[in-house]
This record gives structure tokens, C-alpha cells and sequence, in this order.
């Protein structure tokens, strides 16, 4: 299987060097505006509403969405998935996550940071291919112990049939530092708990981690061990697991306090920095790609099948009229779309299909491209 890139790539850090403060600021100010995130409030379902809102503005569309509705405490909540479908390992997820619910009062650090995060990394990495799967993961029910990511585990990683095969979990959680303080480095968390079978590759792509913070942004780091967030959920299932967390830890943690103003925006920016370079590292993004400076003028199209959904990034014939076929391996007609492709790559519902071999077939003025493409069913 392909390997994290073990050195620094020089695009990766072009492509870090591309969030944006402005970005992050205003995600923090409209996470604070949505109010007390808790659950059953109407806080919460708007938070969720905001969040999809986010991700359909930068491209991402619904057949990347899902939503788990779990309940407890008499409330039914959800977790919101969005998935990027790699191109060599379309069944094999790199999950980045945090939560977006809050107790007592906004959770703009708690976990309002995580969320910009997030938000800012799912900007960048969504035109660029990567061999594995991306997941970002925006659970609710942390503050109440863990139940958003707990309901995951259990109905979705481990109710998938085979099992979801999971390369890292990497959670960011309350890392946006203390207003008025020196904040220059920055946690980053390994399993150090029972089940230990997973705790040297946790330490592994920690002390991975460690470096690629130091690598794509100016922080310094400080190595401990993850606990009490919605990464343990997955630890506890013998995932392999890292994280970051602030290093300056607030003390307005689940209290009415947990403003923007008492906190360190530059901070998590540069933590944005830095966990965008990680997860090209994690996901190994293209750079071949990403060092062509036109790389749709170039490149081959892409395409690949997962979860009743045709992904394709379109290399040399964006900007053209295509006529995209999907056929069996009797040579059937089974999916046909016409398009004409305005991004680097576009998402297609396909009908319900048999697991096994499809060709896809793209025609353009300029092109025939044939491939065939596996398909292993629903997941």
C-alpha cells in the first residue's frame, strides 16, 4: 500500500500556506453567533445547518454528505460526515474530526476552533487528489461524554460490512490558545491507553505529526497523551489515533467565557497551517499534481466508484463538453451524463449496482479515455 510521504514536500507547503486568517476569524465569529450548542437545542440544529451550508459554498456536494441521527437524554442528534473519495484507496479513510456541540456556553475554543479547522482544511484538499479517502467528521454529543463519536463507532465503523478500514483518526480538539499569552506551540496527542495494539503506530504518525507541525507552520510542539475527547471512541475500538490540542489551555473551558475575544485566532490559524500539511502527508496527496503548475492541461481524467457515487477528476478535459458512460462488464449501458465539467473534479449519483468491473467511458472533442473501475457496492 503507499506509504506517508516522509519528507518535505515543497507544494505541500504551498498548498498550507493558502489558509487563510480571514477565513478562520469569520468561522469562529458565526461558530460563537449560533449560541449554546446542546443537545435538542435549536443551537445545535443550526450549528448543523451552517456547517453543510460551509461545505456545499466550497463545492462539495450531496452525495458527500451524511448525516447520523443518534439519540439520548430524551434528544436526537446528529454527526455530519462529509467524504472525499481517494483514488488509489477509495475503501481506506483517513478521518479527521472534532465536535461541534458546546455545554454552558458558545464553545467558540471548545470546540469551535476544531471546527474552523476543519472548515479550512476541507477548503484546500477538496480539488486535490489523495490515495487514500478522506472523512471529515464534525460530531455532536462530546461534551455529554462522547456520544456522537461513540454512535459511530458502533453503528457505522463497525456495522459496515467488511468492517471500515480506518488508516488514522485525527481528532482536533480545543486548540485555540489564550488571548494575550505567548501561544507558540501546540499539543500533539498519542494512544498511550488499553487496547495497547495499535499504540506504536499511534506514536508513529504522532511523531509524524509532531514533524509535519513544525514542518508546514512556525509552532513548536510538546508530545502527551490523547484522552477525554471524541478520539478515544475510536481508540477504544483499536483504531489508530493522534490529535492536537492547545498547549496554553483555557481556563473558560464550559463556561459562558468561551469567547472569541479570550482567544488566540493567530493561533489556530497557524494550527490550520499545519494540520493542512499533515493531512497531505496522511492522505498523500498528489504531487504530481499539485507541481504542474496547470494541472488540468496535463493530466489524465481520474475516475472511481464508491457508495453509489462516480467521482472524476477531469485532468485535461475541464472546461469541455463530456459525455461520461458507465457500462457493466457485458458492455451494458447502465449510467450516461452530459456535462461540462467546471471544477477539477465532479461527483455523479450512480443507479444501484452489483459489486464487480465497470468501464467508465469519457468522450470530449479532443478525447476518448476508457477505464476500467472497480466497484465494491454500498458501505
Amino acid at each position: 500500500m503507499s506509504v506517508t510521504i516522509w519528507a518535505q514536500v515543497p507544494r505541500y507547503a504551498d498548498v498550507s500556506n493558502l489558509v487563510l486568517q480571514n477565513n478562520i476569524n469569520t468561522h469562529l465569529s458565526d461558530f460563537e453567533g449560533l449560541g449554546v450548542k446542546r443537545r435538542g437545542t435549536p443551537a445545535l440544529a443550526n450549528a448543523l445547518t451552517w456547517l453543510k451550508g460551509k461545505y456545499t459554498g466550497m463545492g462539495y456536494t450531496s452525495t458527500q454528505f451524511q448525516e447520523q441521527s443518534y439519540s439520548y437524554a430524551g434528544a436526537t442528534c446528529k454527526n455530519l460526515i462529509v467524504t472525499k473519495t481517494g483514488t488509489l484507496y477509495p475503501n481506506t479513510y483517513v478521518i479527521i474530526c472534532g465536535h461541534y456541540d458546546s455545554i454552558t456556553g458558545t464553545g467558540t475554543n471548545d470546540n469551535g476552533s476544531g471546527t474552523a479547522i476543519l472548515l479550512e482544511v476541507a477548503r484546500l484538499l477538496r480539488t486535490i487528489p489523495t490515495d487514500y479517502s478522506i472523512k471529515f467528521i464534525h460530531f455532536s454529543g462530546e461534551e455529554d461524554g462522547l456520544m456522537g463519536s461513540q454512535a459511530y463507532v458502533s453503528n457505522v465503523v463497525n456495522n459496515t460490512n467488511p468492517k471500515m478500514n480506518i488508516r488514522l483518526l485525527f481528532n482536533i480538539d480545543e486548540v485555540g490558545g489564550i488571548a494575550g499569552m505567548t501561544n507558540d506551540t501546540v499539543t500533539c496527542e498519542r494512544d498511550t491507553s488499553n487496547p495497547t495494539t495499535n499504540n506504536a503506530a499511534s506514536d508513529a504518525f504522532t511523531q509524524q505529526l509532531v514533524q509535519y507541525i513544525q514542518w508546514y507552520s512556525p509552532l513548536q510542539t510538546l508530545l502527551a497523551s490523547a484522552y477525554s475527547s471524541d478520539y478515544m471512541s475510536f481508540q477504544s475500538n483499536n483504531e489508530v489515533i493522534t490529535g492536537l490540542f492547545e498547549t496554553n489551555e483555557t481556563p473558560y473551558r464550559h463556561t459562558a467565557n468561551d469567547l472569541l475575544v479570550n482567544m488566540d485566532p493567530v493561533y489556530v490559524y497557524n494550527i490550520a497551517k499545519g494540520t493542512t500539511g499533515a493531512m497531505l502527508h496522511f492522505a498523500v496527496a498528489s504531487i504530481a499534481y499539485l507541481q504542474n503548475p496547470n494541472p488540468e492541461q496535463v493530466l489524465k481524467p481520474t475516475a472511481f466508484m464508491n457508495n453509489q457515487q462516480l467521482t472524476i477528476y477531469w485532468g485535461n478535459v475541464v472546461n469541455e463538453s463530456v459525455q461520461v458512460s458507465v457500462y457493466d462488464s457485458l458492455g451494458q449501458l447502465v449510467s450516461s451524463y452530459a456535462t461540462l465539467p467546471t471544477e477539477l473534479s465532479t461527483n455523479f449519483e450512480l443507479p444501484l449496482l452489483n459489486t464487480g468491473l465497470y468501464v467508465v467511458d469519457i468522450q470530449s472533442n479532443n478525447q476518448h479515455f476508457a477505464k476500467k473501475v472497480a466497484y465494491m457496492g454500498l458501505r
